[in-house]
């Protein structure tokens, strides 16, 4: 009776679970596929409207397919730097010095997830809505820096990579000894260096600003 009881109990164990270094790797997914539907949906979202509502930004069209989405945007950016980089700072390990050296491993896997969820950021900023920016110049009505792709590639998909560069920084500087020392240069370049295209930019709007080809 006594090994059919284990036999039972054994059969109803639930699935191995993945291995300790790999724990918030369930995570990493879901961060990952969501990063992926986002993307594809505001591209989606502007082969749907773009060509329709997105060429004059002076039309009411325009103001409700694309200012409204600009907004939207801005909200979602402040509750994910807010909320990520205040969990970040706010759940900090204050005993990195007693940190044991399996839990060191397994957070430097962790460090690896966010980095990855960084670079595919910088990737989807960098690749389909980029490639497509000097079209947009030439195409618009009126040559402004609110374009149906501006809106979606300046003023949501470089801030979120920045944002996601912030959280890997703030993980390695918060979470393992070696970055708690001092400040890591290659980890602080490999955020920064992709954050100073968004101050080029900046001067790029500018310029777009006050230089309307169409007047020439």
């Amino acid at each position: 009776m006594a090994t059919t009881t284990e036999h039972v109990s054994l059969s109803t164990e639930t699935p191995k679970s993945l291995p300790w270094y790999l724990i918030d790797l369930p995570k990493y997914l879901k961060g990952f596929g969501l990063l992926a539907v986002i993307y594809i949906s505001l591209r989606l979202y502007q082969g749907a409207f773009a060509i329709a509502h997105g060429l004059d930004s002076t039309e009411p069209a325009f103001e409700q397919y694309w200012m409204r989405l600009f907004y939207i945007e801005l909200a979602v950016l402040a509750v994910v730097v807010s909320g990520f980089w205040g969990y970040l700072w706010t759940t900090r390990d204050r005993n990195l010095d007693q940190l044991a050296p399996k839990e060191e491993i397994r957070r430097y896997f962790t460090l690896t997830m966010w980095i990855s969820i960084y670079t595919f950021a910088v990737y989807w900023a960098g690749s389909y809505f980029a490639e497509q920016d000097n079209s947009w110049h030439q195409v618009a009505i009126r040559d402004t820096p609110f374009t149906a792709n501006h809106i979606i590639e300046f003023y949501f998909n470089f801030p979120l990579y920045v944002i996601l560069g912030g959280c890997a920084w703030l993980y390695a500087r918060t979470r393992l000894p070696l970055y708690a020392k001092g400040i890591s240069l290659p980890l602080t370049l490999a955020v920064f260096g992709p954050f100073m295209i968004l101050v080029s930019v900046g001067f790029n709007e500018w310029g777009h600003t006050f230089w309307f080809r169409e007047e020439f």
